[in-house]
């Protein structure tokens, strides 16, 4: 006959401290420890260091006929943003409001994001505000503005028997697209407000067409990609000019942007005007759209001035583990649990202290590292796409925010084995080895994203700067610096594994005996 044996309970009568005398109890034991103290400066220090090697070790020259040449930087649209902005521009000045209708009957392609059409531009500058109406390879009439904004229209590819209507109206600083299948029958597609546009703009037609994307698989990883010079020529006829400053003026053509950010020529274009029938032949290549990074960018992403996350994070997560295995080791679990019988609650104390001391790390190590990184880069020639404040604030406090919930799920394994080099193990193998397999090419591009989907390595996606258009081919995968959940969603995926381990471990911790 076999006999049950209760959990051990304490029959001392503890006092029931409230949660801020409990806070304060596990802040001291902390504190009190100096080889953990120790500890959160190491992890300091080690995202700070290996960030500031990395930058170290990143340098970049470009030469030319004459030997070593400045390397050029690429443009920065309105937004604040890099872009690309390379294409063939048959234009003449518009003073004041007017507007542009032109009926396209081909494009000569092979890209899908290649584009012609109307386009009114603040100047021939590379990166100044604009809106344009246009025909592209595969993906129908778009109406795009300031590089990062795609609105679509008609659907299908233009052909002499299916062509296209464009017109674009200026009005101050408000442009209008338009789209018709027959010029009789126009449709909106959307409206721009390009604030500070001058009264003098450049209207007029163009051509574009970005390098051609191939993908290069590299044994059984993901590959990488590179681009080769693609072109497109439009068939346009039909054109209409209304406005001041446009009756009788000659068309000029320009090869905007046309060196390829001054490492070698880009495909000039060029464009031709039959005399007889006023239409117009125009071959273009580039593209008007934002920069992106990865393999086919020509910079870095800054957080790769926080790639010292790892090794900081590895030291979170020993302590976070030895935060409550310590006292499982020592036997002090019983004194802790007698002094405050709410396990629950001590729990919830120790995950509140170990996040806390982690955030704020992880906060002050990234403050130094990304300056400190990002000044060494640039020293050495490096380029980096340039970033808004709040994407920099983001990336400061989503370090912070990643060590804590690591800290946490370290601390909820480790209440649930009662083990440390365990629970070292497990935590490291669920948030690190995830990433390093889906960023690494080791893995192809399909269950790389699955593991940044469903991992607590999603939460990396905090620290990503970099953004996917759909109006730009490229190689968006997690080896390109591409997460497949955005940056809040992604550190969601990480708290909810924590959550569901803390709630695992305090139910663990209420049931059996310490």
């Amino acid at each position: 006959m076999s006999a049950t044996i209760a959990p051990y309970r304490s029959q001392a009568q503890g006092a029931r401290a409230g949660f801020p005398q409990l806070l304060r109890a596990e802040w001291t034991k902390f504190r009190t420890v100096r080889s953990w103290v120790v500890g959160l400066v190491v992890a300091a220090l080690l995202l700070i260091g290996v960030g500031l090697l990395s930058a170290l070790s990143s340098h970049r020259s470009c030469g030319g006929p004459n030997g070593p040449i400045a390397c050029p930087t690429a443009p920065v649209g309105p937004e604040g943003g890099s872009v690309t902005d390379s294409f063939y521009f048959v234009h003449q000045a518009l003073a004041g409001d007017g507007s542009i209708t032109v009926r396209v009957t081909g494009l000569s392609t092979s890209e899908a994001w290649a584009k012609a059409g109307v386009i009114v531009k603040n100047g021939t500058g590379r990166g100044s505000a604009y809106a344009a109406v246009m025909v592209t390879g595969a993906h129908g009439v778009r109406m795009q503005y300031d590089f990062t904004h795609d609105v679509a229209g008609l659907s299908g590819t233009v052909s002499p028997s299916s062509p296209r209507w464009l017109r674009l109206t200026r009005s101050g600083d408000t442009l209008t697209g338009y789209d018709s299948g027959d010029g009789s029958n126009w449709s909106r597609i959307g409206t721009a407000h390009l604030a500070g546009l001058p009264s003098t703009v450049q209207i007029g037609m163009f051509a574009a067409s970005p390098d051609a994307v191939q993908t290069t698989a590299s044994g059984f990883g993901s590959g990488s990609g590179t681009g080769t010079p693609a072109s497109a020529t439009a068939t346009i006829d039909r054109v209409t000019l209304q406005g001041g400053g446009t009756v009788g003026a000659a068309w000029k053509g320009d090869d905007v942007g046309s060196s390829r950010g001054g490492q070698g020529p880009q495909t000039s274009g060029d464009f031709q005007q039959d005399q007889s029938t006023g239409a117009f032949s125009v071959r273009g290549a580039g593209d008007i759209a934002p920069a992106v990074g990865g393999p086919m960018g020509d910079g870095q992403a800054v957080e790769r001035t926080l790639i010292g996350t790892f090794a900081g994070l590895v030291v979170v997560i020993v302590l976070g583990t030895l935060f409550i295995t310590a006292e499982y080791r020592r036997g002090l679990i019983r004194t802790t649990l007698t002094a405050s019988p709410g396990r629950g609650r001590v729990l919830a104390a120790k995950a509140v202290v170990a996040a806390a001391v982690a955030f704020v790390t992880g906060v002050a190590a990234a403050v130094v590292a990304m300056p400190l990184c990002v000044h060494t880069l640039k020293s050495n020639g490096v380029a980096l796409y340039p970033v808004s404040l709040l994407t920099e604030l983001r990336l400061v406090v989503g370090t912070g925010l990643l060590l804590a919930v690591a800290a946490v799920l370290a601390l909820a394994v480790g209440t649930i084995l009662r083990r440390g080099a365990g629970t070292v193990t497990i935590v490291i193998a669920a948030i690190v080895l995830p990433y390093i397999l889906a960023t690494s090419s080791v893995l192809p591009a399909g269950p790389s994203e699955w593991l940044l989907r469903v991992t607590p390595a999603a939460g990396f996606a905090v620290q990503q700067s970099l953004r996917a258009f759909a109006q730009v081919d490229s190689v968006y995968t997690p080896s390109s610096g591409y997460f497949p959940l955005s940056p809040w969603a992604g550190l969601a995926v990480m708290c909810g594994w924590a959550a569901l381990a803390l709630g695992f471990a305090a139910y663990l911790l209420r049931r059996r005996d310490v």
